[in-house]
């Protein structure tokens, strides 16, 4: 029975311990973190995931849990990184660690993450759900005949969209790293790459050749929008993000030499339902869709019912309305593939491996949407393939995420 210990109590881990209750083998053993520690601990509990208890530093929890999770903000990942090594340099003996999407704010702290982690010889894992939903992996395990034949696909469509992040720290570019670029782009690039990489090669085989980008600040840069993020304490007047990206980024079958073409947008303004992820993938003479959106199962709730409702999130993540015709996903932990990323983690760790995503492959999804904002900001397409572009982008850090949007989604 693996101990499992989160650093985080916020949005993801409520939703990693959802997915927990589906995983065999493990027990949440401890929660660490300045908000919501003893909510998320007592929710463990009922859940029956063991005898979580609250741990009060990074050091103390590294001593008493097997796999250790970074699931904070963006923001505090590098620094709880480093009190990870220290815990394991002054005797913690961890078997795993877990960071979740995405690796840092930019290369420069992925870089970091990645080297550290290598240094200290413990399995890890990158937290990247969409690659192991259930229904893309499916589509590809029953094309996979089809694939062989004909050839992998040559076009993928990605995107996530939602109506805005829960809360401030992710609106704030400075803290979380960007706009909805980095806060989903990451989800986006990173599954559009896995579905146009062959079956049966690593996530990480195909080779980045060039990256566009167009971004722009279109509905929560206006009012009565941009009134409403201040009253949350944030200010787009002054420190603006993007809520809408689209990334185009052209690969290389580094055997073959065949080349493919990744669509990526994500965006901030999807004022539907709530939270959708779509796909689509198109490959010589056959093709996929997924659509998280579509579900057998759907609720009605009248006007003179909604005031009873206290959550319309536990219909459906980012849910918008609380009345009407509504949508319902009975499991979306599933539905978006964390059980299934939890338990490849798992196994991976209990035979001493790295999960099938790990901090090396987080810091090359880091490295593309860095790319992404640095083709925005040139207004061009960035050749990935030029060792000097390589070179910039290590200590490359996005105007957005330096505070300075209002220079570019402002202008003109």
């Amino acid at each position: 029975m693996l101990k499992i210990g989160m650093i985080g109590a916020g949005f993801v881990a409520g939703f990693h311990e959802r997915a927990l209750c589906s995983v065999r083998g493990v027990e949440l053993s401890g929660v660490c973190a300045p908000e919501g520690a003893e909510a998320l601990a007592k929710r463990s509990l009922k859940d029956g995931l063991g005898n979580t208890k609250v741990y009060d530093d990074v050091a103390d929890i590294c001593n008493a849990v097997d796999v250790v999770c970074i699931f904070a903000p963006n923001y505090a990942r590098l620094e709880i990184m480093r009190n990870i090594a220290k815990a394991v340099e002054n005797g913690a003996e961890i078997k795993g660690i877990i960071c979740e999407k995405p690796m840092a704010r930019n290369l420069q702290e992925a870089d970091v993450m990645a080297r550290m982690a290598k240094a200290l010889h413990i399995p890890n894992a990158y937290f990247e759900n969409q690659l192991h939903m259930p229904c893309v992996v499916e589509a590809r395990n029953q094309l996979s005949a089809v694939e062989k034949s004909m050839g992998a696909v040559h076009l993928s469509r990605s995107a996530e969209e939602h109506g805005g992040p829960h809360e401030p720290w992710f609106w704030d570019p400075t803290r979380q790293g960007g706009g909805v670029c980095c806060d989903m782009g990451c989800h986006s690039i990173a599954v559009g790459m896995y579905t146009l990489t062959p079956s049966g090669k690593a996530p990480d085989y195909l080779t980045p050749v060039s990256i566009t980008a167009n971004m722009a600040l279109l509905k929560w840069g206006k009012e009565p929008w941009i009134s409403k993020l201040k009253e949350r304490g944030v200010d787009y007047t002054q420190t603006p993000a993007e809520d809408y990206s689209n990334v185009t980024i052209e690969f290389k079958d580094p055997e073959s030499g065949i080349r493919s073409i990744s669509q990526a947008t994500n965006s901030w303004m999807y004022d539907a339902p709530g939270l959708r992820l779509l796909m689509e993938a198109f490959g010589p003479g056959y093709s996929y869709t997924v659509n998280s959106l579509e579900s057998p199962a759907g609720m009605f709730i009248s006007d003179a019912a909604a005031a009873a409702v206290a959550d319309s999130e536990l219909a459906l993540e980012k849910a918008q309305a609380t009345r009407g015709a509504l949508i319902l996903q009975p499991n979306e932990p599933d539905l978006y593939g964390y059980v299934t990323e939890w338990r490849d983690a798992i196994s991976a760790f209990e035979q001493g491996k790295d999960a099938m995503l790990n901090f090396e492959y987080g810091r090359m999804i880091t490295m593309l949407v860095m790319a992404a904002y640095m083709a925005h900001e040139k207004k061009a397409t960035i050749d990935l393939t030029d060792s000097e572009v390589l070179q910039e982008l290590e200590s490359y850090v996005p105007l957005i995420q330096q505070g300075k949007g209002a220079e570019i989604l402002f202008s003109g």
